[in-house]
Formats: C-alpha cells, sequence, structure tokens
C-alpha cells in the first residue's frame, strides 16, 4: 500500500504520533510526504518527499505518475485544489 502523508497540518500537530505511524509503516507500506510546500521550504522526517510547489496534490502525483492509494490530509480539498 501506498501512502500520503501531508505535513503542515497533520504531521506538524503531532509529531510523536507521526514517527511511531512512519515507523510501523516502513516494512509493509510505501510511506510519502506529500506538501504543497516550494522545494525550497524543506521537510526533513526521514521519508521521501513530494514538493508540488503549491499545485494540487493529487493532480501534482498523478502528472508525475506517482498514485497513492490513502490521502492522510488535513484539508483534503487540497489534493484537488490549487494553493
Amino acid at each position: 500500500m501506498r501512502i500520503a502523508l501531508d505535513f503542515d497540518g497533520c504531521y506538524t500537530e503531532d509529531p510523536a504520533l507521526w514517527d511511531k505511524f512512519i515507523e510501523s509503516c516502513r516494512d509493509k507500506h510505501d510511506i510519502w510526504c506529500v506538501t504543497m510546500r516550494y522545494p525550497t521550504e524543506k521537510v526533513d522526517i526521514g521519508i521521501p518527499v513530494i514538493y508540488t510547489s503549491r499545485k494540487a496534490k493529487k493532480i501534482h502525483c498523478s502528472s508525475i505518475g506517482m498514485h497513492f492509494d490513502i490521502w492522510i490530509d488535513d484539508s483534503p480539498e487540497w489534493l484537488f485544489k490549487n494553493g
């Protein structure tokens, strides 16, 4: 299973919780951070990061050939809406 985890508003709200979640997923699942940040706004949480540069997350990921089974996001409207 491929999982997309939002950074701002999800991970940032409880890093300890999400670090445990990430660690529990590592062996069985492919977990990525997908953020609307620009690449110059670095995120370092120990998993691969996709920076959409304020583009809609799901649309951007599809355009680069990345597809996710599960999206964890506090603002799911940004999956389809540009920032």
